[in-house]
């Protein structure tokens, strides 16, 4: 009855019908490049949170001329009665659970993405040990790229087993830390404002976003944590490094000395 229901569904199609179906197609396709290549540029004219509005819209756009695309094309090709869309999407249903069920798990996580949004153009963020910012999401998967310059694809379908860590979170705000693992005998109150004063004075440091000292004991020193926030997310490498060039410059003419903090798993 199904190949019964299919034949009769694409019985009616004529080169009319084609020509009409490839049409619509065509200006879906040109829509979404032009949306594609228009609203990154103008995202990237913008500053702040309009920056991140406009960049997420992105995908939910494509999606959204994928399904009108769809829904226009398949009453031209078929009549739409209900036994022909029964037999055409039932057919359809069981061609992508056997044959694309990862893709079909990715493109459903991938709708799920766009609803929830735990990442979105311009975020940073860390799936699996890869870290970088999302430079693109598509319907299956979003592209990371690294601090190394590498290209990272990344299916939606980690969003159910993963853990996915977000730096900014769709804000212009990301977190730095600079690490120094000092020798236990000096000042700590005098360290901590030290480094304090180090954030403040850098050039690169967003001076309205609070700046915090978090200091730990270790058998092996003190541990300091060093938080303060970028002018630029994509400086952030550069401003980590300026805070600890920084940083231990002026622990140096203080007379305060690094240690070596053991590595994880070796005693």
């Amino acid at each position: 009855m199904s190949d019964l229901g299919i034949k009769e569904a694409f019985s009616a199609i004529t080169s009319v019908a084609l020509l009409e179906a490839l049409v619509v197609v065509l200006i879906g396709t040109a829509l979404t490049i032009v949306i594609q290549k228009l609203l990154p540029k103008i995202a990237g004219k913008l500053g702040g949170k309009p920056r991140f509005y406009v960049l997420a819209s992105v995908p939910l756009l494509r999606l959204v001329i994928i399904v009108v695309t769809i829904i226009v094309v398949v009453p031209i090709l078929v009549d739409p009665s209900f036994e022909n869309m029964i037999a055409i999407f039932g057919a359809l249903a069981l061609a992508l659970g056997f044959a694309f069920k990862d893709y079909a798990n990715s493109l459903i996580a991938g709708v799920v993405t766009l609803y929830e949004m735990p990442y979105r153009p311009g975020d940073w963020i860390e799936v699996d040990g890869q870290y970088g910012e999302v430079r693109s999401i598509g319907t299956r998967a979003a592209e990371i790229v690294t601090p190394d310059d590498t290209v990272v694809v990344i299916p939606h379908s980690k969003l159910w087993n993963s853990l996915i860590a977000n730096g900014n979170d769709g804000t212009d705000n990301l977190m730095c830390v600079a690490e120094f693992n000092l020798e236990p005998h000096h000042d700590v109150s005098r360290v901590m404002s030290l480094l304090r004063d180090v954030a403040f004075t850098c050039p690169q440091t967003r001076t309205f976003r609070p700046v915090l000292v978090v200091v730990s004991n270790n058998p092996w020193g003190m541990c300091y944590r060093l938080k303060a926030y970028p002018v630029e997310l994509k400086d952030q490498f550069h401003f980590i490094s300026e805070l600890t060039a920084r940083g231990a410059s002026a622990l140096s003419v203080e007379g305060i000395r690094f240690v070596s903090a053991p590595v994880a798993g070796i005693r």
